[in-house]
């Protein structure tokens, strides 16, 4: 099961669009809400989540994502639950991805110390520890995913799918979006 984590203020198609790119591939996908089920984005779309953060089974957890969005990441940042439940991904290797601002997220819990990274260009020294790999617009080291930003969302969440379900599931989405 793959967790996007909403906060308010998230950026919308770091959501969208990696997680219709994981459903095009079969993933089972949950939007999760830190609070109330409707979640509004950084450009006013509300977006009804699958599940509340307390619902979320970690026994099915095989990937964690943090889009960006200052509002969401800086929502994201204030729960102690949703960062306990990133730790928790890591710490039993699941994968833990990030987009943007996202990536800020698993510098502050440690995840991203000492390996390669990418976040929303001006916020490298956000990034703590991280090699962060300027101008990369996907980066992927071990279990952890990053990406730059928005206009990254495809790539992104064609990189998730290979994660998950193999560089032929990819190729095959990509195909199907006709993204070149």
């Amino acid at each position: 099961m793959v967790y996007v984590l909403l906060g308010e203020g998230f950026e919308e198609s770091e959501v969208i669009v990696p997680v219709d790119l994981l459903r095009r591939a079969g993933a089972e996908v949950s939007l999760v809400a830190l609070a109330g089920k409707t979640v509004t984005s950084s450009h006013g779309v509300k977006v009804e989540a699958d599940c509340r953060l307390k619902d979320v089974d970690e026994g099915k957890l095989e990937m964690v994502v943090i889009p960006g969005g200052l509002g969401g990441v800086d929502a994201i940042m204030g729960d102690q639950s949703a960062l306990g439940l990133v730790q928790r991904a890591a710490d039993r290797g699941a994968y833990v991805c990030a987009i943007c601002a996202g990536p800020t997220v698993l510098a502050h819990l440690g995840i991203a110390d000492r390996r390669r990274a990418v976040c929303y260009p001006g916020m490298e020294e956000e990034m703590g520890s991280a090699v962060v790999q300027k101008g990369q617009r996907v980066v992927v080291d071990g279990h952890m995913i990053t990406a730059e930003a928005a206009g990254s969302s495809f790539e992104f969440g064609l990189k998730l799918v290979e994660a998950l379900k193999g560089k032929d599931a990819a190729h095959q989405v990509k195909q199907a979006v006709h993204y070149r």
